[in-house]
């Protein structure tokens, strides 16, 4: 870590390719047993070298915006047959890049978005495969911010009106599959069996209506934990999770079983370095100031996430005291932790903010005018910069300052 702070300069995002495809392979190896795909949410972490290396090992994609989608067809396009496109607000021009592509599903979230999906698929004369995303009204334990599956959310097609809504397909939409996505950051594996459960039913009744029901889309969302001193093992998670899902699956038969993981994937593969700058003290409080921001990590500002946060290089004798870590940005809500107890940090010194793999980089901007973090991905000894660091040349470049005459 130190060695990659001097060569690409903080804060940066460092990644491991080994735990990124190693967290794929638990979800492959335990559905192995049915016809599944793995689609990947891009949202959780848009980086080039990541999909890419995600769409080499058989990965599918969950994408959310036509950029995402193209994104995604810059780093492979044969994982175009791959994708599914999810999202409340497809656009015109996103729905015909998606039809061009050959996509593999289009969730359609309400049925203005059907309506408008079946003008543009007879318009190009393309045949788009379909999937509803049904709101279930499943309660999940998880930040509101969250959580997707209740009815009062702005997600999803109310789960009552789904068949009525199936039957206003156009003869270019083919209603294959249903869809399903009840919130991030879940621990438990009983939420998404109670969801699977009452999309099994939707589909014994669409099957019956004649529709040839082939995905069952049950969405992401599997959580990981942030704390260390919590009990965590990944392994056991995805078999309790396929536990829940697979009998459900089974006893509906001739169903391709669509995940989309994202957070369980990146997050804790990545980490974000940065150097303090200073330690402050307000009258009892110690403020240790880095060089890292909201800008490149919004999680604790935004939803008040943990993130662990230790020195990359400790001293064996270095007493703990609490402290809050913040960056530069003029806003009291830039801060990494509050009253965390952590050892005696001196300027100079490189700390690593944990689990910072998911909605990290993909959420970073540009706010106080300040360039986003380069990032590097680590495949066993050798590091590659996957992202330089952006300018302000970079940031100028878009915009125009000649005068209004």
């Amino acid at each position: 870590m130190e060695s990659l702070a001097r060569r690409f300069g903080t804060p940066l995002y460092v990644y491991s390719a080994n735990h990124i495809t190693q967290r794929l392979e638990l979800f492959q190896l335990a559905f192995s047993s049915l016809p599944h795909l793995v689609c990947y949410a891009v949202k959780a972490n848009s980086t080039l070298a990541i999909l890419q290396m995600l769409a080499c090992r058989g990965a599918g994609f969950d994408v959310v915006s036509g950029g995402e989608l193209e994104r995604v067809l810059a780093a492979d396009r044969a994982a175009a047959e791959r994708i599914v496109f999810s999202g409340i607000g497809k656009t015109a021009a996103e729905m015909d890049l998606a039809l061009r592509s050959g996509i593999l599903l289009f969730n359609v979230e309400s049925e203005g978005e059907l309506e408008l999906l079946s003008e543009r698929a007879a318009k190009l004369r393309k045949r788009a495969q379909i999937a509803l995303r049904v709101n279930p009204d499943v309660f999940t334990e998880t930040h509101p911010y969250i959580s997707t599956g209740m009815r009062e959310h702005k997600f999803g097609i109310d789960i009552r009106r789904a068949r009525a809504v199936y039957r206003k397909a156009g003869k270019y939409l083919e209603p294959c599959g249903v869809s399903v996505h009840i919130g991030s950051q879940i621990r438990s594996a009983e939420p998404f069996g109670a969801a699977a459960q009452r999309v099994a039913k939707l589909i014994a009744d669409l099957r019956r209506d004649e529709h040839p029901i082939r995905f069952m889309d049950v969405g992401g969302g599997l959580g990981i934990e942030y704390h260390s001193d919590r009990p965590f093992d990944p392994e056991e998670k995805v078999r309790q999770y396929a536990a829940a899902l697979m009998p459900i699956v089974e006893s509906t038969g001739g169903l391709t079983l669509l995940l989309e993981p994202g957070r369980f994937l990146v997050a804790q593969a990545g980490a974000l370095l940065a150097r303090v700058l200073y330690v402050k003290k307000n009258g009892e409080k110690t403020f240790v100031i880095t060089d890292g921001a909201m800008n490149d990590l919004i999680r604790p500002a935004l939803y008040q996430a943990f993130h662990e946060i230790v020195p990359v290089a400790p001293r064996r004798s270095s007493r703990r005291a609490p402290a809050d870590v913040v960056g530069p940005v003029c806003e009291t809500g830039d801060f990494f932790a509050r009253d965390r107890e952590l050892p005696a940090l001196q300027p100079g010194e490189l700390v690593a903010i944990l689990d910072a793999g998911a909605y990290g980089m993909s959420l970073a901007s540009n706010y106080n005018s300040r360039p986003r973090p380069a990032e590097v991905l680590v495949e066993g000894k050798r590091a590659r910069l996957i992202r330089r660091r952006e300018t302000i040349e970079d940031m100028l470049a878009q915009e125009r300052a000649e005068a209004l005459l």
